[in-house]
């Protein structure tokens, strides 16, 4: 198909109503069976904690410790550390229910542990690479080695003052975002599986959490077949970021060209060719959406930490959290 600029803008000025369109058609979703769905979180929660353990020592496993750190001993050893964050942030506890809960731990064990030795726990380079290693063990568990993929990202709050949504609205119109009041995450998603092979964190930006997310997909190995992502992507340097055997699917911009790079010409081409086609392998994209919905429902939409390093290993620990349930 030979491409003109007077096709693709005629595209663009239609693209609205082409959308209308697609979704009359197509975006019927069946109704959930709430019944079925508690079932099947209770089955998979069930799942997620007899394999947590199991996962948490084979991660440690992988690490190679060459010398004693100095100062006194750690009374808890890291893979039960790694176990007391997940749980924390599975249970959305808060400072002062994190400390309380810590109570009763000490009375059943006999080892007194304040709330600053958790939090501590947070920036342990052990801990964190225990938990990074979790995540490629979760990915390659499900045999993943090349995928079709969708990303996304989302805020976490860092007070409880502002909304995620207001923020981000504010971003997409060219307005400055209040980075102090939310973090960033981004999820590079198996549309197969439904499991994150890429997660990224970044005070900073959307953008700077992606390539996070990226450069720790590109680190397991996993091949990225196709990928789909949001308007905020929607520029000609986004090929940069894949190899040309990748094939992406984002929504040109109402002033995009037909000029640029053969890879940027391809999305034009496919987009051209068959707007539905194109449009339904973009929609795949909700799969990420949906996920992160799940993840804010399942741990909470806010994060306790303050410190860069802290909220980093928070929100992982949330992203181990969306693969164990995945794990049966």
């Amino acid at each position: 198909m030979r491409l003109t600029q007077n096709q693709l803008n005629k595209t663009l000025e239609q693209f609205d109503r082409i959308v209308k369109l697609y979704k009359d058609k197509y975006s019927g979703e069946p109704k959930r069976d709430w019944r079925t769905y508690e079932q099947r979180f209770a089955l998979r929660m069930r799942q997620a904690a007899e394999e947590i353990e199991p996962v948490i020592e084979e991660a440690y496993s992988m690490i190679s410790v060459s010398k004693r750190e100095r100062g006194r001993p750690s009374k808890i050893p890291v893979v039960k550390k790694v176990l007391l964050l997940l749980i924390k942030e599975i249970f959305q506890l808060s400072n002062r229910r994190m400390a309380n809960m810590l109570g009763f731990f000490t009375f059943m064990t006999g080892i007194y542990i304040s709330y600053k030795t958790v939090e501590r726990a947070y920036s342990d380079e052990l801990v964190r690479l225990t938990i990074h290693n979790m995540f490629t063990i979760l990915a390659k568990r499900k045999g993943i080695e090349e995928c079709d993929v969708s990303g996304d990202g989302t805020g976490y709050s860092l007070t409880v003052t502002r909304h995620y949504r207001n923020e981000r609205e504010k971003e997409l119109k060219g307005r400055k975002a209040d980075s102090k009041a939310f973090t960033y995450a981004f999820a590079l998603m198996d549309l197969y599986t439904g499991m994150y092979i890429g997660y990224g964190t970044s005070l900073k930006s959307e953008k700077e959490a992606f390539r996070e997310a990226l450069g720790m997909a590109n680190g397991t190995g996993i091949r990225i077949k196709s990928i789909r992502l949001d308007r905020l992507y929607s520029h000609q340097s986004i090929t940069d970021e894949f190899d040309g055997g990748t094939r992406i699917y984002v929504i040109p911009k109402k002033n995009a060209t037909i000029r640029g790079s053969p890879k940027w010409k391809r999305i034009i081409r496919n987009l051209l060719s068959d707007p539905f086609a194109f449009l339904k392998e973009y929609y795949r994209r909700n799969s990420s959406e949906n996920g992160f919905s799940v993840d804010k429902k399942l741990c909470g939409w806010k994060v306790w930490q303050r410190r860069i390093d802290r909220i980093g290993t928070a929100l992982l620990c949330r992203g181990i959290w969306h693969n164990l349930m995945l794990i049966g």
